[in-house]
C-alpha cells in the first residue's frame, strides 16, 4: 500500500458543502510521517482542501511522549481572566496567554508546543508538496477548556458558525490553513460545518459591506508608506483582510443564519488530527476539550486551485483587487 492513501468519498455533502477525507497514513519516519507521498498525490490533497474538505488522519502523526501527555491533561489555570489559549509564537519562541498560577511550569509549555510546531510544519511539507517552502508558521496553541457551555464575548465565540481572519495578523490574501489534534483521551472533539466561502459570499458579502477599492493617488500612497514606517497599527491590512474580519463578525451576529442554515456535524475522536482551511469552511466547536493547534499561513500563489481562494471570490464579486500591491 502506498504511504497515503484517501479513503472513498462517503461523505460527500454536495457542492457548497463541507466534505471529510479520511487519510491513512503508513507509519513513515520516527515521527509516524508518511514516508513517501508522490507529487500527484500531494497535489490531488491539496485540491481537496482547497475545495473545502477536512482531512482527517484517526492516527495523529505527531509524537507525544506518555508524560508530556499527562502533563497537558493535568495542568489547570485558576485565574478568573485567564486566556482560552495558550499560544506559542514560533518567530519568538515565546508563550502568551498562561496563567500565572502556570509560571513554574512555562518552560515545559513552550517546549511541547515547539515540537509540536515544528512537528506540524514537517508534516505539512511532506504531505502537501505544492506547498512546500511556500507558507509560515503562525501561531500554535494548546486549548485546555471545555467548549461546550463556555462563556466568551460574541465575536470570541467558537460555537458560532465563523470563517477565520485575524484581526490582528493581516495576511492580504494568502490561505488560513490550520492543524489540529485531540489530545483528549475519551471525548470526541465535536465540530459543525455549513456552507463553504465560495458559496456563502455571493449571498452575504455586500450585507457585511463589500471592500473599497485602494486609493492610488500619490497623498494616499505617501500616507500608507509613512504609517507602515512608523508601524502604525494596521498599517498593513488589505482591504481583503478588512472584510473578512467584518464578515467573520457578521457570521457570528446573524442569528438567521447561525439557527437556519444547513449543518453537518462532525466528531474527531481521541488522538485524530484534521486539517482544513478554515478561510473557506464555515465551522464551530462545540464540544470538546485538550485539542492542539497549529496555523500556517500559504501563499496564495501557492494555490493548486487559486479560483477557489476566498480573496479570489471577493475579487470577483467586486470586479476590482482587494489585496495590497506586493
Amino acid at each position: 500500500m502506498s504511504a497515503t492513501q484517501i479513503q472513498p468519498n462517503a461523505d460527500r455533502h454536495g457542492s457548497g458543502f463541507t466534505r471529510l477525507v479520511t487519510v491513512e497514513s503508513a507509519a513513515g519516519g520516527a515521527d509516524g510521517f508518511p514516508s513517501s507521498i508522490s507529487p500527484e498525490r500531494g497535489r490531488r490533497l491539496c485540491e481537496e482542501l482547497e475545495r473545502g474538505c477536512i482531512l482527517l488522519f484517526l492516527r495523529t502523526p505527531f509524537a507525544f511522549t506518555p508524560e508530556d501527555r499527562e502533563f497537558l491533561l493535568t495542568q489547570k489555570q485558576t485565574s478568573a481572566g485567564y486566556h482560552k489559549n495558550i499560544a506559542y509564537r514560533p518567530a519568538e519562541d515565546r508563550l502568551t496567554g498562561l496563567d500565572k498560577s502556570l509560571a513554574a511550569e512555562a518552560g515545559r509549555f513552550r517546549s511541547i508546543l515547539r515540537n509540536y510546531s515544528d512537528s506540524a510544519a514537517r508534516f505539512i511539507t511532506a504531505l502537501l508538496s505544492p506547498y512546500a517552502n511556500r507558507f509560515r508558521q503562525d501561531l500554535a496553541s494548546y486549548r485546555p477548556l471545555e467548549e461546550r457551555g463556555r462563556a466568551s464575548r460574541l465575536h470570541a465565540r467558537n460555537d458560532l458558525l465563523h470563517v477565520d481572519a485575524f484581526p490582528t495578523r493581516p495576511t492580504n490574501g494568502d490561505r488560513i490553513l490550520r492543524v489540529f489534534t485531540n489530545l483528549n483521551p475519551t471525548r470526541n472533539r465535536v465540530w459543525l460545518t455549513s456552507e463553504t466561502f465560495d458559496v456563502l459570499a455571493p449571498r452575504l458579502a455586500r450585507a457585511a459591506g463589500l471592500p473599497r477599492p485602494r486609493s492610488n493617488r500619490a497623498a494616499a500612497r505617501t500616507l500608507r508608506a509613512v504609517l507602515r514606517a512608523l508601524h502604525w497599527p494596521g498599517a498593513t491590512r488589505s482591504p481583503y483582510d478588512d472584510f473578512m474580519h467584518r464578515f467573520h463578525n457578521s457570521l457570528k451576529e446573524d442569528r438567521e443564519f447561525q439557527l437556519n442554515c444547513a449543518k453537518h456535524r462532525w466528531e474527531f475522536p481521541p488522538d485524530s488530527t484534521w486539517i482544513v482551511y478554515t478561510d473557506m469552511v464555515s465551522h464551530a466547536a462545540i464540544e470538546g476539550q485538550f485539542a492542539m493547534e497549529q496555523t500556517f499561513l500559504v501563499s496564495r500563489s501557492a494555490m493548486v486551485l487559486p479560483e477557489k481562494s476566498p480573496i479570489a471570490i471577493l475579487e470577483t464579486l467586486c470586479g476590482y483587487p482587494v489585496s495590497n500591491p506586493a
